[in-house]
């Protein structure tokens, strides 16, 4: 063979791969679910190596029962019952910090939005706050920098107001939720309680409007989810029925207009804020008919994905429009052993994490690339 001729074929060969690059690049951007184009009624695919196993967070040694990422989106934090909080680079999967916390019985965690702090709650009704870079006590572990009591029950869930490091929301077992001003540890307000707008029943789960942080929504042991404005504490703003089971999950869509929920009764339901009714449920039949309950939801950037875990360690990917599963990371290789108990999407949307009481994080890279992250 000739010179001119393998010339010829090495800039074919070169033009093939460059090709295939290009059309692998296309194909995990539209994996990603960034664009909100995507709306379409066209139905979305995942192939078997199209959201994968990547990287598993190894260091709890109890159940995990929260995670959140941080805004710039490679770090996680996580809280399990073995009474530690672990702050991972989600890059290199290495442990930052290990936090001992005063109540080992911890139920939440979550960033403050520039990630130099972490909150956490639980059984013993109060929201400790740490701050990352304060320096660590003589046996290497990191002080409480403020503990915000007021809750007369477990503080079930916490998140920081976004945009802010100074205010966050906590809900309880008391019935209640409260905005706390950081700065001073003292209530700011009190959502629920004796108002007769308010849960009748423990709270399990909030999540704050991103596209307007005054209103944030609620889920409860009650069966319901509730809207609440940060402005006017006294009453919610609207209460949503529906679901026939403890609500352990709420979230909004991006767009800050609907929400989506997850339930003891075993469906997912999205819900409209501005008229108050329910537009999708999202229900997968068993054949042993035993109800697996939801534990935890998240959207897609775009909303066009819903991710859920389950107790019985499912793990579905669901077209929200057609109300579809279009993947079950439970029965992935590398998939968790045990309850899903937390799930939580990169910021960028490239990544999606899960907790398991098999004492693991993993996470999950769309188009199977390692450092999508």
């Amino acid at each position: 063979m000739s010179v001119t001729e393998l010339k010829e074929r090495h800039l074919a060969a070169t033009e093939t791969v460059n090709n295939l690059r290009e059309r692998l690049k296309q194909r995990r951007l539209s994996l990603l679910d960034t664009d909100s184009d995507s709306q379409g009624r066209t139905p979305v695919t995942f192939g078997p190596t199209d959201l994968v196993c990547c990287r598993t967070l190894q260091g709890h040694t109890g159940k995990v029962y929260s995670l959140d990422w941080t805004s710039e989106k490679n770090r996680i934090v996580s809280a399990s019952q073995d009474g530690r909080l672990i702050v991972w680079n989600a890059l290199t999967s290495q442990k930052t910090h290990a936090i001992k916390l005063p109540c080992a019985w911890v139920m939440t965690c979550a960033f403050s939005p520039t990630g130099q702090s972490v909150a956490c709650g639980g059984l013993d009704s109060i929201c400790s706050i740490f701050n990352l870079n304060s320096p660590t006590d003589r046996d290497g572990n990191l002080t409480v920098s403020r503990m915000l009591t007021g809750h007369k029950g477990y503080v079930s869930s916490c998140q920081y107001v976004p945009d802010e490091d100074t205010h966050l929301i906590t809900g309880s077992g008391d019935q209640t939720c409260i905005l706390w001003d950081i700065t001073t540890g003292l209530r700011t307000s009190v959502f629920g309680g004796e108002f007769q707008s308010g849960h009748t029943a423990d709270v399990l789960s909030i999540s704050i409007n991103g596209s307007n942080s005054r209103m944030f929504v609620s889920g409860s042991c009650d069966a319901t989810a509730r809207l609440w404005d940060t402005r006017v504490a006294s009453r919610a703003v609207r209460t949503f029925h529906g679901h026939e089971g403890d609500v352990n999950a709420v979230k909004f869509f991006p767009d800050g207009n609907r929400f989506g929920t997850g339930s003891d009764d075993g469906t997912c339901r999205l819900f409209d804020i501005r008229t108050g009714h329910q537009l999708q449920v999202y229900y997968q039949q068993h054949s042993d008919n035993d109800i697996a309950h939801v534990t935890s939801i998240a959207f897609s950037i775009s909303g066009r994905l819903l991710f859920a875990g389950y107790t019985n360690g499912d793990c579905y990917v669901w077209d929200t429009l057609l109300a579809k599963v279009v993947l079950n990371l439970g029965s992935l290789q590398n998939s968790h052993e045990g309850k899903i108990s937390c799930l939580g999407l990169s910021a960028d949307g490239s990544a999606l994490c899960t907790g398991s009481w098999d004492t693991n994080l993993k996470i999950w890279a769309f188009g199977g690339h390692r450092r999508v992250l």
